[in-house]
């Protein structure tokens, strides 16, 4: 099996695997889970790691989730600020390498193919002047996207202060509202069920902003 295969398996199944995790790992769960959320949003070459379902199975796991007789269950206070501090350390970081090491990152090359031209590097710098605090807010919640917003924010030489306002405001927002969203709807007998379904949904919902800001865009340009 490919790795994307996996991640994709792991994406569509991360309740049957965090049930797992939690009881062969204990207490130690608690480090898995900051760990990848600190990964996904600290580390530029890492977007694909599944934070929306993530987030999303863990608040249902705070409810208690029952599987052949066997009882999982997380600490839902301790889950929720573990999982903010990894998202605005993890932010704060990718932000930091943009800032010191964006520019030299973006001049490598794989082969003849320079991984971010310089006009792109001038237009996502006036785009972060005129939008950069509804970008890093909305960002959280895009796959993908959040993972290199912050990282474009330390290129663009984003104030540090302003950044780390709405860091903080969005990391708050992005892992209160999807553990919440789990913790009382994840283990409704319908959506444990749909679970596939209910991740594609989530997954869907997350890429909403950025088609709509796409939209927007093309009817301006018109």
């Amino acid at each position: 099996m490919s790795y994307f295969a996996q991640l994709l398996d792991f994406i569509l199944h991360i309740d049957n695997y965090l049930f797992v995790l939690i009881q062969d790992y204990g207490l130690w769960i608690y480090a898995i889970l900051f760990t990848i959320v600190f990964v996904e949003t600290g580390l530029v070459f890492m977007p694909l790691l599944p934070g929306d379902s993530l987030l999303f199975a863990a608040g249902s796991f705070c409810a208690g989730v029952q599987i052949e007789g066997e009882l999982a269950q997380l600490n839902l206070i301790l889950v929720i600020s573990l999982l903010i501090v990894a998202a605005i350390i993890g932010d704060a970081l990718n932000f930091w390498i943009g800032q010191k090491y964006g520019r030299k990152l973006v001049q490598l090359k794989i082969g003849r193919y320079s991984l971010l031209k310089e006009k792109h590097l001038m237009q996502t710098q006036a785009f972060f002047e005129k939008h950069g605090s509804k970008t890093i807010i909305i960002a959280r919640f895009v796959p993908i996207v959040r993972t290199f917003a912050p990282f474009t924010a330390g290129i663009a030489q984003m104030r540090y202060p302003d950044f780390f306002k709405y860091n903080v405001l969005g990391g708050i927002s992005w892992v209160l509202g999807l553990t919440l969203l789990g913790y009382f709807f994840g283990n409704l007998e319908i959506v444990r069920a749909n679970f596939e379904t209910v991740i594609f949904g989530i997954i869907g919902l997350s890429l909403l902003p950025m088609l709509i800001a796409l939209i927007r865009e093309k009817m301006t340009t018109r």
